[in-house]
């Protein structure tokens, strides 16, 4: 008890953002004080720890060692139980060498993802934790396939992150390098290049033999909530404000975490969540039996829609045919697109906008690593003036730099600056009206309207 109480203690915006500044301030004093050769081998040789935290999702060790307990488990004895439940998925997996393992779970416990109670004795710690699906060992080896469902989507995010992404970023460099070009082969982004495939990543997803795959980046995109606050998302625009029966379309919401999080605390608006047909047809049952009070209710549905075709009008249950939607919702959408791309959603989504509909993007709007004087405070800097941190936090907002790259990786796309996020809105016929920061982090609100 008392530690659910310390996590939801670390909600609060005043301590987020004191944690924020603490992180931001060892991350800078370590960089001054660290010897510049060991720096360099944490960061140039990252790649290992990213595949242990890969190897402890895929093995269930999470699992495994949560069902131990707090007193642990011996590496040998920990082989046999990984062995045991992977053989629900395949009888004929081989034994895991525990010897191995030790060494694979001491790198976690260094990185403090893991706890070593005792030689070669591991226990689960907060972050380790954090990956856990909350599924028994006999619940995944009796249905491998179903780990991910009803679950808050973390476990989901770690194993993308290690198998596709992992993948993706091994050949980020030499996509750069030749501009996507390898021969007369042309690449339109290192996801291309890593698969050897022309399809966009989302297409690539909806092909045979990755049904997996989409059902896990599914459940993946529920886990990166944790980005943000939930209050963010409840308090980063004036909902409260919107008549009763509002329709907000939640473009490219997949299974639809967002609206949820929003229809639970605004029971007077109704959600319409849009994406892709393959993604609609796995949406609400991805949910289990969670939440069926708003979907029979018809205050959160689904529907499908192509956002780079012009858009047609939608039925919503108890309000018929609807044309021009009080809030267009684009959470974690637009840093997935080139600007090009971009530019051509945001402009079929003014075409179907009323005179009073508002655009409401939700994505990282980046601050520079310096002070920028030509933008207004609240852009400029994540600090007090005097600060001696980085205006931008820092290590406390590596988390938004990562996944600035990791888009250049998939997507050939990008998290986007200020100005950057501005040019686009005129381009496509809006204009940004509010911008309100996420607390303590490079998160945003920015809500426009159209021109």
């Amino acid at each position: 008890m008392d530690q659910q109480r310390a996590e939801e203690l670390r909600g609060d915006p005043v301590v987020f953002g004191a944690a924020n500044t603490i992180v931001a301030a060892c991350g800078q004093l370590a960089a001054v004080v660290h010897k510049p050769f060991f720096s360099l081998v944490e960061g140039a040789q990252g790649g290992n720890l990213i595949a242990c935290l890969q190897f402890l999702e895929n093995t269930h060790t999470v699992e495994i060692l949560r069902e131990a307990g707090p007193q642990g488990l011996h590496v040998k004895d920990l082989a046999a139980r990984i062995t045991d439940v992977r053989r629900g998925a395949n009888p004929n997996v081989r034994d895991i060498d525990h010897t191995k393992i030790s060494h694979v779970l001491r790198l976690l416990a260094t990185y403090h993802w893991l706890q070593e109670v005792r030689p070669d004795v591991f226990a689960n710690n907060r972050l380790s934790s954090f990956i856990d699906s909350g599924k028994s060992t006999a619940q995944i080896r009796s249905s491998p396939g179903t780990k991910y469902d009803e679950t808050d989507g973390v476990a989901a995010f770690t194993a993308t992150s290690g198998d596709e992404v992992m993948k993706i970023h091994s050949v980020l460099a030499d996509w750069l390098l030749t501009d996507g070009g390898f021969g007369e082969k042309m690449y339109a982004s290192p996801f291309n290049l890593a698969f050897k495939t022309d399809l966009k990543y989302y297409e690539w997803l909806e092909e045979p033999g990755n049904e997996a795959r989409l059902a896990r980046f599914g459940h993946s995109m529920n886990g990166t909530r944790y980005w943000e606050l939930a209050e963010n998302i409840i308090y980063g625009f004036p909902w409260h404000e919107l008549p009763r029966d509002s329709v907000v379309v939640d473009i490219g919401g997949g299974i639809g975490s967002v609206s949820v999080i929003l229809a639970e605390a605004y029971p007077h608006l109704r959600f319409v969540v849009e994406d892709r047909a393959p993604v609609v047809a796995i949406a609400q049952q991805s949910w289990g039996n969670k939440h069926t009070d708003l979907f029979s209710s018809g205050r959160v549905s689904y529907h499908t829609q192509d956002f780079f075709a012009p858009r047609e009008s939608f039925e919503v249950p108890g309000l018929g045919t609807i044309s021009q939607p009080t809030v267009f919702l684009l959470r974690a959408v637009a840093h997935n697109w080139p600007d090009e791309y971009v530019v051509r959603i945001l402009k079929h989504l003014r075409a179907a906008a009323g005179e009073h509909t508002k655009l409401l993007i939700v994505d990282n709007l980046l601050t520079f690593a310096c002070f920028d004087e030509d933008s207004s405070a609240d852009m400029r800097s994540l600090v007090p003036e005097g600060s001696p941190l980085l205006p931008n936090l820092g290590r406390a907002s590596t988390n938004a730099y990562i996944l600035d790259v990791s888009m250049m990786g998939i997507f050939s796309a990008k998290e986007r600056t200020y100005r950057e996020m501005d040019a686009l809105m005129q381009n496509a016929g809006w204009m940004i009206e509010r911008v309100k920061r996420a607390v303590g982090s490079l998160w945003a609100y920015t809500t426009a309207t159209p021109v």
